[in-house]
């Protein structure tokens, strides 16, 4: 396990006025302890859901789960994307994959444990995914239960984890109904720009259809800006029509723009290791932070 930095400076995230870019000040998060290892593991299951494209979910997915590692979590990334982007950014080959989330969806016969990867991170695991999974939308439609069925692979491995993260498909369809129906809380990374604002709207209505007729527990955990970039008035407009709107539902984390994490693609790793000092870095380890403590007992 990768020790996490004891303190993180909030000094480079404030203003003149000593506010945070949400325009609110930041909360004093402290260090979170390890959990215990005599109390039994019941994964907190977290949905990373935005039906537009190109909004961070992927890059939230891996750093948000790295820096929950960095604490001491035992934490599961879920590729439910036929894309495989998530597997990608963790130096995956999908399409040398022999089994993947495909096989889990639509064969009984396929053991979890068999799919479940290790990744560079310790305390990290993956189960992956190509573009097999682009076919489950299709196949699944005459399934019982259809929206259940990710839902029922997850209980089996719930008790060897801490934190399971699913990295949704950019759409609103049944891949992502399930991941939605799988999961206790959902994460909406928001683009800082006008058009990804107008999707927000669509989301939070296919949230409320799954809590009322398939997920009653099912929560909103925040709203993340991403892709942020304080020099632009538009991305400033954007951020503070977002928290006029949502509140205290939006992190005060930011996700600002960095070439760094196109370079953790290529890498294959998450960017609290390629580049561990880095703003890019703080700002997950902030988010966990602030994950852990709108959940407690994660």
């Amino acid at each position: 396990m990768t020790d996490a930095p004891a303190l993180i400076d909030p000094e480079p995230m404030l203003d003149a006025q000593g506010l945070g870019p949400t325009g609110r000040p930041l909360p004093d998060l402290p260090e979170p302890a390890a959990p215990d290892p005599a109390h039994p593991k019941r994964a907190l299951i977290i949905a990373m859901c935005n039906q537009k494209g190109g909004v961070g979910k992927t890059t939230t997915t891996i750093n948000l789960g790295a820096a929950l590692a960095e604490t001491g979590r035992k934490v599961l990334l879920v590729d439910f994307d036929p894309q495989g982007s998530l597997s990608v950014g963790l130096g995956v080959n999908p399409h040398t994959l022999e089994t993947s989330v495909y096989d889990l969806l639509l064969n009984k016969h396929t053991a979890v444990e068999d799919v479940i990867a290790p990744t560079v991170v310790d305390g990290m695991d993956l189960l992956p995914s190509n573009i097999d999974l682009s076919a489950a939308e299709v196949q699944l439609v005459s399934e019982v239960a259809r929206e259940q069925t990710l839902r029922r692979v997850l209980t089996k491995v719930r008790h060897s984890y801490d934190v399971i993260l699913i990295d949704c498909a950019p759409s609103l369809g049944l891949l992502t109904v399930n991941a939605l129906t799988a999961s206790d809380k959902v994460l909406m990374p928001l683009e800082c720009e006008f058009f990804a604002l107008r999707g927000i709207a669509l989301l939070t209505d296919t949230i409320d259809k799954v809590q009322d007729r398939l997920n009653p527990e099912l929560e909103i955990l925040g709203i993340l800006g991403t892709m942020y970039d304080a020099r632009t008035l538009h991305s400033r407009e954007v951020l503070e029509r977002v928290v006029q709107a949502f509140g205290d539902t939006v992190f005060h984390t930011v996700i600002r723009r960095t070439i760094k994490f196109p370079e953790t693609t290529v890498a294959g790793e998450p960017i609290t290791t390629y580049a561990t000092s880095s703003p890019g870095a703080a700002a997950y380890r902030m988010l966990a932070r602030e994950v852990l403590a709108r959940c407690p007992g994660a």
